[in-house]
């Protein structure tokens, strides 16, 4: 499903040269649940960002479902991403002045789905995680585990193949941490091959298959028994 060949990405920093990737070689294969762990400036949020169409190679190839996504347009990028990735962030991304339905809606409106099934997705995906009651509040009348609910929400409701998820726990309490990565677990048994970066290796260890970076290179790539 997602297959990097001989990837890197350089930055210029001042008159430096950076390579936060290092010819990457890398295959997830659909439904799989994967963490990436590191020290801050190994590469994993470089390494989501290029499988979540954010960021483009400066060389190798990237293959999505078996297409070269390198070759891809802007626009042609965003198609994909938009059909297939779902994003949740540490920092949740939520449009303040929209209420949580109005947040997870905004996927489905920016694809042009018609109003009447927007309705109908949103009330249901409101209504399994637990937020029915908190539909026409704004972020800041939310809860950060209730923000959380309604970013994978908004992450999901175009019903990706792919979810990545960069430090969701970052900004919640331990007790809620957890009922959030279970929710996203709860996701993966669906189906979703779902990608964690983590600081948190207590997280990380609950993936099925763990892959450690630094200095933009994969350092091991393991399977937990």
């Amino acid at each position: 499903m997602i297959e990097f060949s001989d990837v890197s990405r350089n930055f210029t920093v001042g008159d430096q040269q950076v390579q936060a990737l290092r010819n990457i070689n890398l295959t997830l294969g659909a439904g799989e649940y994967v963490s990436i762990m590191g020290p801050s400036g190994s590469g994993k949020s470089t390494l989501l960002n290029l499988i979540g169409l954010l960021d483009r190679p400066s060389s190798g190839v990237y293959k999505l479902d078996g297409m070269d996504v390198t070759t891809l347009d802007d626009e042609q990028q965003a198609r994909v991403r938009r059909e297939k990735v779902g994003f949740v962030f540490q920092s949740f991304h939520l449009v303040p002045r929209l209420t949580a339905a109005m947040n997870i809606e905004l996927p489905l409106i920016l694809a042009g789905v018609a109003a009447e099934e927007r309705k109908t997705r949103v009330k249901q995906l409101l209504q399994n995680y637990g937020l029915a009651d908190r539909a026409d509040h704004r972020p800041d009348q939310l809860s950060g585990g209730q923000r959380q609910r309604v970013a994978i929400a908004r992450a999901t409701i175009m019903q990706p193949s792919v979810l990545l998820a960069d430090e969701p726990t970052g900004n919640l309490d331990r007790t809620t941490g957890w009922e959030v990565l279970k929710l996203l677990e709860g996701l993966q048994d669906q189906g979703i091959t779902l990608v964690v970066v983590t600081h948190d290796a207590e997280i990380g260890a609950r993936a099925k298959r763990q892959i450690h970076t630094l200095d933009g290179r994969i350092l091991s790539d393991a399977q937990r028994a």
